[in-house]
Order: C-alpha cells, then structure tokens, then sequence
C-alpha cells in the first residue's frame, strides 16, 4: 500500500539532493549550462520572463528534479501494480531482486554507462509502449536534457529498493488493487515549496469539483448533446475536473450505448475532456490519471494490451498560448482582441502545435480553480496585461485575465447558437480591491454571469484564500437579475468531511429554492447592477 505522507516527506529530501546535483552540473558541465542559456534567452526575447538568469533557473532546476522523480514515481507504480511485464526499478519481495538483476545485465553489456543511463534504459524501455508513450516523450519530457549525475541516478535507484530494516518490506510499496491516483495530487501540490509559491499549485476538492460540473457540464450535455460536448480546464492541475468529467461522460455513453467496446466508449470520453496547464508536472499527473482511469473501465491490466489512447492534455499557458476569440459588447458591436493569435514562443516541455489545437478553439464548457497569485516576474506581468488590456488593472492577481480568458474559450451565443458554460472557483480579492474594477465594471457587464456563490465562509481545504464560486454562460446578459449566495457565518469548527460543512450544506441545499436564509448564508436574485459596481 502507498503510504502518502512518507512518500511526500522523503521524496522532498530527495528533491533538494537532486536540484543541488542539477545547479552544480548547470555550472560545471557545457552542454546543460548552454541549454539553459539558449532556454532562457528564447523566454527572454519572446517577454515570458524577466526575471535575472539565475532566479529563472532555479524555477527550471526545480521543474527537472521533479520529472527526474516523477518518472520513478510512475514506473514504480505502474510495475508494483503489474501494468509492466518486469519489474524495471523495484518492486516488493522478489520483484526488487529482480530488478537488481534487470540492473546488473544491463551493466554487464554496457560497461561504461552509468546509472543514469540505466534509468535512461528504464523510461526508454516504458516509453516503447503506445498508452505511456507520451509520458517519457523525448522531446518534451525535461529528464532527457536536464541530466542528474550518475551519483545521483544511483542515489534515486537505491532510494526505490529500500526496505524497513525489521521487516525486510519495501519500503515505498505502490501495490494498490483499486489504482488510486489520489496521492499524486498531494505530490503535485506539495513537493515543492517553492513551485508551489510560484505556480500557486492547489488541489480542487472532489466536492466543489462535482459541483461545479453539475450546473456546468450536466446541462452542456442537454444543450449541446453528448456526441458534441466538448470541455476545457485551462489550469488543470493535476486533473480533477478532466477526471470527473471523464467519468461523467463515460456513464452517459455506457448508458446509451451498452453494446459497444469499452475502448471506443473510453475514447469517446477522452476526447472530450481537454486540460492545460503552464507546469509540466502537473500535465504529467494529469496525463497518468487519466491513463489508469481509462485502464480500469476498459478491463486493461497490463499497458502491453492497452492502445495509445488519445489524452488532450497538454503543458503550456493558457492566457499567452492559443486565439483570443472575437466579442460583442452590450449593444452588439464587436470587439476585435488586437492579438488573435497566441505567442509563438515554447519552453522545450511545450509542443507549441498542440497548445495552438487545444486553446485555438472555443468550448462548450469550461471550468477550473484558477490560480489566484500577483505575478512578480515583470516580463510574464507585462505580457499578460498585454493581452488581457481590457481586466488586467493596477497590482491585478492572476484571478483577473484568466476570469476573461475561461469566458472567451466558452462557446459565443449569438442568434440561434447556445452559449457555452463557465464555472470557476476564484479568489473573491477582485470584489474589494482596486485590482478588480475593470474586471467588474467592464467585463462583467457584457457577459451572462448568472450565479456569484460566496464560498468564503466555507471550509475548503488547502483554500486559504477566501473564495467565491462564478458561474455563467458566453453570451450577453441574459436576466436582470443574478442568483447570488452572501455570506453571513463562517463555519463554526473544521468539520470531518469538508462536503458536509455547515456553509457548504446550506448553499447546497439552498441554492435553488428561491430566497432563504439561515445563519451562514442569505440566498436570494441580486440586481446585475449591482455586480457591476466596484467595490
């Protein structure tokens, strides 16, 4: 069984060891410094950073560890849970001597290699199978440039065989008969304090998540048919939403169409559900998890029998990469986004032609947590309020251009043509401060925001920051009117289960039943004037 929180605490250790290996061989060592060289002045030219070299680095650095561990994480996982035919690192019982011994042959016919290369034999070996391919992608994936030192590799490799001393048990062991890719998500959020800080990384919780997709998807199904539907989360994370969504779609086509061969049903599903995210590790994640869960409701056990199913999720930044669509204002004229086309700038993890596909389209929902930092490297900031002109104002949070930028992915609604679904959990800073005054007096008003749900009372887990819950379709407004739940009572202790918190009960259970009011929570139509106003 995993044991999550060991994982994590001992794979931070070994993340600290592994970024000191990369920042001594970027010195001493020409063909890595010069990649980051070339890397940086690329972003540099392009304004997706302004940052001194070396702080930019580390942020690079950083990311390279991580895929370095990342990649034993997935390996490890995918031979303890028998979805390879050998194990390739470890495994528990006889399963590590053999892998051992897979070690030892290699070495026998490759003197000279060191254990980096043995673990470059490990993901090549992997990579050969068409459902994983993409994880160990030669050309996106940061191992196969940012290359840890053979001391190092042979510090990982012993890092996965080890064993408790009284019991002679692995002592990372992945075998997990239900495939539970839950703990990645706490990797992803909490390996690194520093990405964390910089990237924002946080979990949704399941619970807002499935809220969020019943009043977003559930009813985009309806409007635009299951064959049709298709969703986005532009800041997917480590794949929440992609995988609630996934599971959704998937029961409505197993429903409709019982005949039909589980894999062309799970690919079905797959290829409605797209993802992208500016960290690679977090795509990674959400790659995998999609993966396993396509795995398990197609029967596959092992990846020699799986296909290469086709999973749309991608690394890159969605407020720079992909079109900005065309608008209309409140009295019909449209409005041009000087920029239609995105950058044409990638980092050496991003497939430009992928990212252009992905976010070069329009969507008939669109949901996610997005991040809710000021950015402080001045070239990304400047290249941001750039494109997003008309909400980016003052000291702006992130929170602001990607409000417009989830809008501007959704469907238009024009004439005859639905409008798209957009549903975000979001800082609630831009209703107070300075920052959110276009946002609010410009932006809002020539789109159909029809609920504003205060969730800052509510206990959300790893949510810090107080939140509200925005939901609408792209279109002009629709209603004079907005739904909107005020807050009046914070939750009185940490409950249990999150799900069944006081404040997250009563906006549940309340929200569709006209006025009401309990002590947490007054849920009543609002004048869309007055979400038009500022503050």
């Amino acid at each position: 069984m995993i044991d999550a929180k060991r994982l994590l605490d001992d794979l931070k250790r070994l993340r600290r060891r592994l970024e000191d290996d990369l920042r001594e061989r970027s010195r001493t060592v020409e063909t890595l410094h010069d990649a980051l060289q070339r890397e940086y002045q690329s972003a540099r030219e392009a304004g997706r950073t302004g940052e001194a070299f070396e702080t930019w680095r580390e942020g690079m650095l950083t990311q390279a560890a991580v895929a370095w561990l990342l990649g034993g994480v997935l390996v490890r996982f995918m031979e303890d849970n028998g979805l390879v035919d050998e194990p390739l690192l470890s495994g528990p019982r006889e399963r590590r001597q053999q892998a051992a011994e897979r070690q030892m042959l290699y070495f026998r016919q490759r003197p000279t290699d060191s254990d980096r290369d043995y673990l470059y034999d490990v993901f090549r070996t992997v990579a050969k199978l068409p459902a994983v391919t993409t994880l160990f992608d030669a050309q996106h994936n940061p191992v196969w440039v940012y290359g840890i030192s053979g001391d190092a590799a042979k510090e990982l490799i012993a890092f996965w065989r080890q064993v408790v001393p009284e019991t002679g048990e692995l002592l990372h062991d992945f075998t997990d008969n239900t495939w539970n890719t839950r703990f990645l998500g706490d990797l992803y959020q909490d390996l690194s304090e520093e990405a964390r800080k910089r990237y924002a990384l946080l979990q949704t919780p399941e619970f807002v998540e499935e809220f969020i997709l019943d009043r977003t998807l559930e009813p985009a199904i309806e409007t635009f048919g299951l064959k049709a539907v298709r969703l986005i989360d532009p800041t997917c994370g480590s794949g929440h939403f992609l995988l609630g969504a996934f599971r959704r779609l998937l029961d409505r086509w197993f429903r409709i169409e019982p005949g039909t061969v589980e894999r062309e049903l799970v690919q079905r599903a797959l290829d409605a559900v797209v993802g992208v995210d500016v960290n690679p590790y977090a795509v990674a994640i959400a790659r995998f998890r999609l993966l396993v869960a396509a795995l398990q409701v197609s029967g596959i056990t092992t990846l020699r029998e799986a296909p290469g199913f086709r999973i749309n999720v991608a690394a890159g930044d969605s407020l720079l990469h992909g079109r900005r669509f065309d608008d209309l204002d409140l009295q019909g004229e449209i409005i041009r986004h000087g920029r239609s086309q995105g950058i044409e700038h990638a980092y050496r993890v991003e497939d430009l032609a992928e990212l252009n596909r992905l976010l070069g389209q329009q969507y008939h929902v669109v949901v996610g947590n997005p991040p809710y930092i000021t950015v402080k490297d001045r070239g990304l900031n400047q290249a941001y309020r750039k494109r997003y002109q008309e909400t980016c104002y003052r000291q702006y949070s992130l929170a602001v251009p990607f409000t417009e930028r989830f809008f501007d992915l959704a469907h238009y609604g024009y004439e005859a043509q639905p409008a798209g679904y957009v549903g975000m959990i979001t800082a609630n800073s831009f209703m107070k401060r300075e920052f959110g005054k276009k946002l609010i007096e410009e932006f809002f008003p020539r789109i159909d925001l029809t609920h504003v749900l205060d969730t800052s009372g509510a206990y959300i887990p790893g949510h810090g920051t107080p939140t509200v819950i925005l939901l609408g379709r792209h279109r002009r407004p629709v209603n004079h009117e907005v739904r909107a739940v005020l807050g009046i009572r914070g939750e009185p202790s940490t409950p249990e289960d999150a799900a069944q918190g006081k404040v997250w009960r009563s906006i549940v259970e309340h929200l569709d039943q006209g006025d009401a009011q309990n002590e947490f929570v007054s849920i009543t139509n609002v004048s869309r004037q007055t979400f038009a106003t500022h503050p």
